[in-house]
């Protein structure tokens, strides 16, 4: 093939992603204030703006460890490990949402022991919060461990010659050097807890104001709704567009998308 073809190609499949957005941005832009500013479109946004966040900031507390520890050690299973953090990222979204239904739910595995302490976690608020962080953790994990393992051993040895203790060693040269990677991470993974749909329908429901997020809404808007649907589509597609020029341009060599 000559060098024509490879650019005819490029062309059409990018015809091929671009039109249904077009279409999509087409009709939307002329809806009314209705659809841009509907209750319920407001508290879909809401709703996932809060959820996403705190997904992302679980996803920072919990896989920023782990990340260090599968970037810097080798241990017994450590491939394993690596596997299963890995797996959510893979997963059909709806076996997602059906395991943490049968960890969590009334006659889950923990369900009864939570709730003998009273704790009710499907179809509530926390349950979005934890299908997003279970389905997006893994984007954060993946580039944090890329970041970690990118950094120099040598100047915390250097550090080290000098005096400087192993904590702030971490945080002045190891976590600094890997900030970018760790902040594509975190930018990848609250898009992908913004746009989680199948885990989060299973396990939270679908219920207005309270587990109703992005996604959810337009798909009952597309029985009950339309504009409001296409208000939400149109506003996710312009995030993910920016998260995504974001993403490139804190890691320019692309360490999150390989």
């Amino acid at each position: 093939m000559n060098r024509i073809s490879f650019f005819v190609l490029t062309g059409l499949f990018l015809f091929f992603l671009t039109l249904p957005l077009l279409a999509l941005v087409l009709r939307a832009l002329p809806l009314g204030a209705d659809a841009w500013f509907s209750a319920n479109t407001l508290a879909a946004l809401q709703l996932s703006l809060v959820t996403a966040t705190f997904s992302t900031f679980l996803a920072f507390g919990i896989g920023t460890p782990v990340a260090y520890l599968l970037a810097r050690e080798n241990f017994f299973g450590k491939q394993i490990v690596d596997t299963l953090i890995d797996l959510p990222m893979v997963l059909p979204p709806a076996v997602a949402g059906i395991a943490l239904l049968m960890t969590f739910g009334r006659r889950g595995l923990l369900g009864p022991t939570l709730s003998f302490f009273g704790i009710e976690l499907p179809f509530t608020t926390a349950a979005v919060v934890l299908a997003q962080t279970f389905v997006a953790a893994p984007f954060y994990v993946r580039s944090a461990k890329a970041g970690f393992g990118a950094v120099d051993r040598k100047l915390e040895q250097m550090s080290a010659l000098l005096g400087v203790s192993n904590l702030e060693t971490f945080f002045r040269i190891t976590f600094a050097l890997a900030a970018p990677s760790l902040v594509s991470g975190l930018l990848m993974t609250w898009a992908r807890a913004l746009g989680e749909f199948g885990a989060t329908i299973l396990f939270a429901g679908n219920f207005p104001g309270r587990t109703q997020t992005m996604p959810l809404a337009i798909y009952t808007g597309l029985e009950s709704n339309l504009d409001s649907a296409l208000a939400l589509a149109l506003i996710l597609v312009v995030i993910s567009f920016g998260i995504l020029f974001a993403v490139r341009a804190a890691s320019p060599k692309g360490i999150v998308l390989r």
